[in-house]
């Protein structure tokens, strides 16, 4: 499975962005997909993730603010972030558990959130 994430820039704090990751071959062929982030001198920490139920999970940093949704028919899955601040500043990656726990990573999807 491949997934590669996108829809970074530049915005100030307070304004919204939302990351897509495009799921190869298809979301279908995954259980479980997770925005990670790794900001400045920072590790590498989950955001968000959801299964093939839908159901959710959140990291207490983003609980209210981003929001994690899949669309099966477009193989997709995204991460809404809204009134977002200069900490959430990282490379954004999407991928599954199992290859975060083997250290293969996507190329990420840089995030800059201005003062």
């Amino acid at each position: 499975v491949q997934l590669q994430a996108s829809g970074g820039g530049l915005v100030q704090a307070g304004r919204s962005l939302r990351l897509s990751c495009i799921v190869s071959p298809s979301t279908f062929s995954v259980n479980v997909i997770g925005w990670y982030r790794q900001g400045p001198e920072k590790q590498r920490e989950v955001v968000a993730s959801i299964n093939h139920n839908g159901f959710t999970n959140y990291a207490d940093s983003v609980k209210g603010r981003f929001t994690i949704s899949r669309d099966n028919a477009k193989n997709t899955v995204y991460l809404q972030m809204n009134s977002l601040k200069p900490d959430d500043t990282a490379v954004y990656y999407c991928n599954t558990p199992v290859l975060a726990a083997v250290r293969q990573w996507g190329r990420g999807t840089q995030v800059t959130v201005s003062s």
